[in-house]
Order: structure tokens, then sequence, then C-alpha cells
């Protein structure tokens, strides 16, 4: 219905635009079909001459003004074409009131081009007033004509009413459901997006803990054995420079093979080449070599347990180790350091533990690389926890479910 189409926004308009070429060619068969009837020789030149005049305005009248009314909406068009509808009606059915049958898609033109229902019921009853004048103009005036025809236009009528108020609720339906999938579409579209923020945060904190873990690390270390070395120098200690500067170059080929795995797959490159296990004590040796820190790694699983772990679990078994060593070279000023791997009911777990000056950790709210730590476990479904006192050390132990890969 108009009035829905226009009064709301359109919503309506895809129901009638799919039936638009339907209804366009059910009316051009049936004025084709008035139009032969005015050759069936029961009509005089006349009145055939009227007839088949009325039916060529009623045709130029709906391709030049109903037709662009519907698709435009306008109103002036949209009245005057209903205006010439009934009209012609009214004349086609007084001189062959058999043509009676153009009032079906009459009124659904009537329909079709309405703005509201209260325009709709207008029409509608102009319309079968009209026509029922026609029909009693061609019978005769008689009392008995008039009779004969009321009950058929009530009947019409109704049938019109019926018919708008079906048309009217399809249209509304239509409306809502076109809201409705609006709606749908415009949250599926913001969830869309939520999504893919959500993901690019994500792979930003990921690759800024790959950094911190790796690189960052990485380049302290050199720092470290760079200012070393030239300590070396400055007490006239060649071997023991040249020793740092070894060192120096191990580090930073390490890094520069870290930086290429970060590029190429986020996995490190020791794991590539090596298990955990001799990982962990490649970490223990360089960092005792560079720190002068005794560093042990204990193992309570067997190895070959340690290697069925996932990829993604050893990922983050070693960079919580190498973090909780980055800290203890920066703040624990430790002796020894206890780096222990091994297999519990709640999972696989690591610990490193230091007897440095230790924390209060109520007082200290942690920097970038413990909250990455906790944000690296937390994403596999693991916890960490930290103990420590001032002056009795540091204790970090990571643990996450153990889950074996398929064989």
């Amino acid at each position: 219905m108009g009035s829905v189409q226009s009064s709301r926004g359109g919503a309506g308009q895809p129901v009638w635009t799919q039936t638009l070429v339907g209804w366009h060619i059910v009316f051009w068969v049936l004025l084709g079909m008035t139009l032969g009837l005015s050759f069936t020789g029961e009509l005089g030149t006349v009145r055939q001459s009227v007839y088949v005049g009325t039916v060529v305005l009623l045709g130029a009248a709906y391709q030049f003004v109903g037709l662009p009314a519907v698709r435009s909406r306008r109103a002036l068009p949209s009245y005057v074409y209903r205006l010439v509808l009934v009209g012609s009606l009214m004349v086609l059915i007084g001189l062959y009131p058999q043509s009676v049958f153009l009032m079906f898609i009459a009124s659904a033109q009537i329909w079709l081009l309405c703005e509201n229902l209260r325009e709709g019921v207008g029409f509608s009853l102009l319309l079968v007033v009209g026509v029922g004048t026609a029909q009693l103009w061609s019978a005769g005036w008689g009392w008995d004509a008039f009779w004969n025809i009321l009950p058929w236009m009530l009947v019409s009528l109704v049938v019109s009413l019926l018919f708008g108020i079906w048309i009217e609720r399809v249209i509304t339906q239509s409306q809502q459901r076109a809201e409705l999938i609006e709606q749908l579409e415009s949250a599926r579209d913001e969830l869309a997006d939520a999504h893919h923020s959500a993901g690019v945060m994500a792979e930003r904190e990921r690759m800024a803990r790959e950094i911190h873990d790796t690189l960052a690390q990485g380049m302290t270390s050199i720092v470290m054995l760079a200012q070393a070395a030239s300590a070396e120098l400055a007490r006239g200690g060649a071997s023991g420079a040249a020793a740092r500067l070894a060192a120096i170059e191990d580090t930073a080929r390490e890094n520069l093979a870290e930086a290429r795995a970060l590029i190429a797959a986020f996995t490190p490159i020791a794991l590539s080449e090596a298990t955990l296990t001799e990982v962990l004590r490649r970490q223990a040796e360089r960092f005792a070599a560079e720190t002068g820190v005794d560093v042990r790694v204990s193992l309570d699983l067997p190895d070959d347990e340690v290697a069925a772990l996932p990829q993604a679990q050893q990922v983050v078994l070693l960079r919580s180790a190498q973090e909780a060593l980055a800290n203890v070279r920066k703040h624990a000023a430790a002796t020894q350091v206890l780096i222990t791997l091994g297999l519990s009911d709640g999972g696989v777990w690591i610990e490193i533990r230091d007897d440095g000056s230790g924390f209060a950790p109520g007082a200290v709210s942690g920097g970038f690389g413990l909250n990455a730590m906790r944000g690296r476990v937390e994403e596999s479904g693991g916890t960490v926890s930290v103990e420590s006192r001032p002056g009795h050390g540091t204790r970090v132990q990571v643990l996450i479910p153990a889950v074996q890969e398929d064989a």
C-alpha cells in the first residue's frame, strides 16, 4: 500500500516492486480483453467509438500517469490517475456492463496508490458507487435495477476493503521485517568491526610481547655485554673483552634469527632447532656467562613428555622463563637461579626461583614484562603466581593445562 510505503520510509516498497511487473501484465491483458469486447457487434457505431476511445484513454493514463505515480509516489499524478480510472470504468461499464471485470485491477491499483487507509477506503467507496451508478444508468434507472445492483455493490465494497486491509498488513509485516533485517545487518557489521578491532589489538599485544621477550631482551644483553667489554678494555683485559665481544656476536645473531622467525611464523627459532629442555639449558648457560649468576635447570618430567607438549605451550613456557630471567637481571641482584619444569594434575608448569633482593608484590604493579607474561599465559588458559618478600628472593610459577599433541 502506498500509505505504508510513503509514510513509513518506503520499507514496504520492495513488496510492490517485486510484483509490479505482474500487475502491469494483468492490467494490459484485461484492457486488451476489454478492447476486444467492443468488436463483438453488440455496440452501435457511436458507442463503439466512445468505448474504444475510453479504453485508449485509460491505457494512456496508466502508461504515462499511473505507472510513473506508482514508482515516484507523487500525490498529484496519483490522484489524477485514480479519478481517470474511476471515470473510465463508469463509461465502459455504462456502455457495456460486461466490462465490470475491470473492477479487479482497478481496486488493486487504487490501494497500490493510496497514502493511508482512509484514502484507500474513500477511493474504494468512490469506485463502487461510480460503477454501481454506471450499471444503474445502463439498466434504465429503475428501482428494481437498484435493488438488484445494491447487494453486488456492497459485496464489491467489502471485498475491496478486505483486500486493502490485507495488503496493508502484508506491507506492515514487510516493513517490520525490512527494519529488523537492516538492524541485524547493522549489528552484524558492527560486531564484525568490533571483532576485527579486537583481533588487531590482540595481534599488536602479541607482537609487543614477542618483541619484548626476544628482541628487547637480546638488545639489553648486548648493551650490558658491551658495557662489560668496555670495562675490561679499560682495565687492559683484552682476553676478557674478546670473550664479551664473542658473546655480543652470538646474542646479535640469535636476535637476528628471532626477528626472522617473528616475521615468518611467530615461533621461536630456538624451538624449531632443539627441544624445550635444550633451549632452557642454553638460556641458562648464556645468562650465567653474561651475569655471573649460577643458573640451573631441573626437570620433573621426562624429555619425551616435554617434547610431546604442543608447540604453542612450549612457546609460552620458554617466554615465561625468558621474562623471569630478564627481571632477575634487571632487579634481583641474585647469585643463584633455579628453573624447574614439571607436570602435575593441573597441567604443565615452570618455576623460576632466585635468591635475590625480592620485593613486596602488593607494592609493585608490575611492568610491561610481567603483564605481558600474564597476558600470554592467560591466553593459553593458564595462570601466573608470583611469591616474593624483600630480602628473601622471588618465585614465579606458570601453570598451563597440559594437552599433548596427537601423534
